[in-house]
């Protein structure tokens, strides 16, 4: 069964675009995205309703970056092992565990040890 990335409850509770653009790093994210197979993680602090966010987004480890990244083109990611697509495997998951938390605190962006 595939997770649905964005579930209604968190959608309403996602602040609109620009909304906390002046916070910068100490903006709160409000959920994880990551790829459960490869590299991947992103952070949506803002979403415009309908298909964009806006927050942290780290493709490969250590290089991040504030951006945008599309809902769809995260839900049409497919599962790689070894280099090969595995029908039916959802790619990326939502963190289900993951709390709202500022940018700035959040130990996979500014590469501090869980303490």
């Amino acid at each position: 069964m595939k997770q649905k990335l964005l579930t209604k409850e968190i959608r309403e509770q996602l602040p609109p675009l620009y909304s906390q653009e002046s916070k910068g790093m100490e903006a709160i994210a409000h959920i994880r995205l990551f790829n459960a197979y490869g590299a991947g993680t992103w952070f949506a602090t803002e979403f415009d309703g309908e298909d964009t966010f806006f927050g942290w987004a780290e493709i490969h480890p250590g290089c991040g970056e504030l951006g945008y990244f599309s809902l769809s083109e995260l839900e049409s990611l497919e599962a790689r092992i070894n280099g090969k697509v595995i029908p039916g495997l959802q790619a990326i998951e939502r963190d289900i565990h993951f709390k709202p938390t500022r940018l700035c605190d959040i130990k996979e962006i500014v590469g501090k040890e869980a303490g």
